[in-house]
């Protein structure tokens, strides 16, 4: 499902950590996993990946992930503060250096004119605590929006943790 530039941009982040001795870990909502799936497509990469959290509904994201109640409630999995949470959760939970976060409407349904489908939050955190989100309107299918939010997610670890 993923194209394989999107294997070839996490084959250079994982040589980027590799080359800092740092670790990665995913937490994923409407990604399902296909973060985590770009990383371990690459060969060697469990010297750099430590895992990766599913959590789809919210009871997961607060159990795995310790995503407050009130952000869940308040403004909903589907918001800036969420995938920052998430993120911050996957730091906690595995011990890695870096975390990157995905919640979204991938589609077809699911959207509103406040959460439109291609809406997606896309998270990343460091282990010296600081955090940057990325908000994205995507177009098109349901594949599409998970491709191209893996591909982000990628390259906002790449550019947060190794700016130009």
């Amino acid at each position: 499902m993923l194209p394989p530039s999107t294997i070839e941009a996490a084959a250079t982040l994982l040589t980027l950590l590799r080359q800092r001795s740092l670790t990665i870990a995913t937490a994923e909502s409407c990604t399902g996993g296909l973060v985590s799936a770009a990383l371990t497509a690459v060969p060697g990469s469990s010297d750099v990946v430590l895992g990766g959290l599913v959590t789809y509904s919210n009871a997961m994201k607060m159990r795995f992930l310790d995503v407050p109640e009130a952000v869940l409630s308040d403004v909903g999995a589907v918001s800036e503060e969420c995938a920052r949470q998430m993120a911050l959760g996957a730091l906690r939970e595995t011990g890695a250096d870096l975390a990157v976060s995905t919640t979204g409407i991938a589609g077809p349904g699911g959207g509103s004119a406040a959460k439109p489908v291609g809406l997606v939050f896309i998270g990343m955190a460091q282990r010296d605590g600081s955090t940057r989100v990325q908000q994205h309107i995507f177009p098109g299918d349901r594949d599409t929006v998970r491709a191209e939010t893996v591909k982000v997610a990628l390259q906002l670890a790449m550019d947060g943790t190794f700016p130009n």
